[in-house]
């Protein structure tokens, strides 16, 4: 797996029947997830920044990086949004041709090798947006944008379903959605599907939030689909699905190039300031010995 890959892909997994105006910012997510040796953290952080560095200077890539909260630790996850498999292409040469003005070949080719070297294992995703599945989208491209500006953690659960029940895990998700934008107190659910890098069917069912508190007092699916639709939901839950593996992240702004509709809502959050060391206080002069007469 290359650097390109890895520095270059967004882990915000959208929503269903989506307007035009959001539907045509991409319909695939190129997502790359690491885990980092803990006793690599700082150079991997160190050669990212450098990445980033390269890509704003050279117009290369976009993407948005986040970093686990809860869940396996030093996992962090890149991501992109691509039109289609053609964009992706697209959008790595330029990443490469952002890395060689930057560094050079042998440069690029060096910063990839050290990246690699920090990492404990790593895998590509290739996800389609499921706007059919996912719920109460932004109604245009500027509201999307504000949501992702805005965010700060991602929840995301990760849905094996069982070969042959595909169909009717789909069909759950679409009643669940039905009912879901009727409640007035639900919040953006996006949904997306694995279909380059996965052993068997994977869905990703995420939320985002501009604080972990947004994670408090949200409807449960008990609570959307009311006794008798619960008891559905779990029924057909138990047979479709084989294991659901859940995760929190946190968006990493100075690791993250993000586009610039994105980064514009809010600009000290998304572009920070590198910290300044405080400045060493000059010291006193040593005064000379009193000479005796």
């Amino acid at each position: 797996m290359s650097l390109r890959k890895a520095l270059w892909a967004l882990a915000v997994v959208v929503c269903l029947a989506a307007p035009a105006a959001v539907q045509a910012q991409g319909d695939y997510l190129d997502v790359y997830i690491a885990k980092v040796k803990p006793e690599k953290l700082p150079d991997f952080q160190a050669l990212t920044k450098k990445w980033v560095d390269a890509n704003r200077r050279f117009n290369g890539d976009r993407w948005l990086t986040l970093v686990s909260v809860y869940g396996e630790g030093n996992v962090y996850q890149f991501s992109s949004v691509r039109k289609d498999y053609a964009d992706v292409d697209k959008s790595n040469e330029a990443a490469m041709t952002a890395a060689m003005k930057a560094f050079g070949m042998a440069g690029a080719q060096k910063g990839e090798q050290d990246f690699m070297n920090c990492l404990a294992w790593s895998r590509g995703e290739l996800r389609r947006r499921r706007w059919d599945l996912s719920r109460k989208p932004p109604t245009d491209a500027d509201s999307y944008a504000k949501l992702l500006g805005e965010s700060r953690f991602l929840r995301t659960t990760a849905v094996h379903v069982r070969p042959g029940h595909i169909v009717e895990f789909e069909a759950l998700l679409k009643e669940v959605k039905e009912a879901a934008e009727k409640n007035p107190q639900t919040q953006p659910v996006f949904v997306s599907q694995v279909v380059e890098g996965s052993k068997g069917t994977i869905f990703y069912v995420t939320t985002l939030r501009s604080s972990l508190a947004g994670f408090d007092h949200n409807p449960t699916v008990a609570e959307i689909l009311g006794d008798e639709g619960y008891k559905k939901f779990q029924h057909i839950s138990a047979d479709a699905v084989e294991i659901a593996d859940s995760a929190l992240f946190r968006i990493v702004p100075e690791l993250s190039n993000p586009p610039d509709e994105v980064a514009k809502v809010a600009p000290d959050f998304w572009h920070p300031k590198p910290m300044m060391a405080p400045m060493a206080k000059p010291k006193a002069a040593a005064k000379e010995p009193v000479k005796k007469p």
